[in-house]
């Protein structure tokens, strides 16, 4: 395994850069990173990656988003047993609800859960957020 994908979906830009963040990470732990937005990818792409991160930004009353997240990653759950998968996003408002429930999600259809509450940052990411994104995707490349 040399490119590790880093899939995500973006409303303002925030999550979009801390999908450059976590590639940084995968970079500098010496793997490839390939960063992809949702909108151009099909989760089926994902099936035969034994790692690979998912990034989304908290919506409405902390969700996902609805149109083009929420398929995706209802798709993603069908074959995620058994592989590492890091989770990243932004939010705005609330306590960060959306991720504690997307890794409860992923961690439930049998994947191995890494970020999490850790790679979450409030609006656009800031010093802390970015070393906790290159923190994920180098986890993510020793794996």
């Amino acid at each position: 395994m040399g490119e590790i994908i880093i899939a995500y979906w973006s409303g303002s830009g925030n999550t979009e850069a801390m999908a450059s963040m976590v590639a940084k990470g995968v970079e500098a732990a010496g793997k490839s990173a390939k960063v992809v937005s949702i909108d151009d990818f099909q989760a089926s792409e994902l099936k035969d990656e034994a790692v690979f991160a998912l990034g989304c930004p908290a919506m409405g009353d902390e969700v996902l988003e609805e149109t083009i997240v929420e398929p995706f990653v209802a798709e993603v759950e069908k074959f995620a047993s058994g592989k590492k998968i890091g989770l990243f996003g932004s939010y705005g408002w609330g306590d960060g609800e959306w991720m504690r429930n997307w890794a409860e999600q992923m961690k439930n259809a049998g994947a191995e859960v890494f970020g999490g509450e850790d790679a979450i940052c409030v609006e656009a990411p800031d010093g802390e957020a970015e070393e906790k994104c290159m923190q994920l995707g180098k986890q993510l490349a020793s794996c």
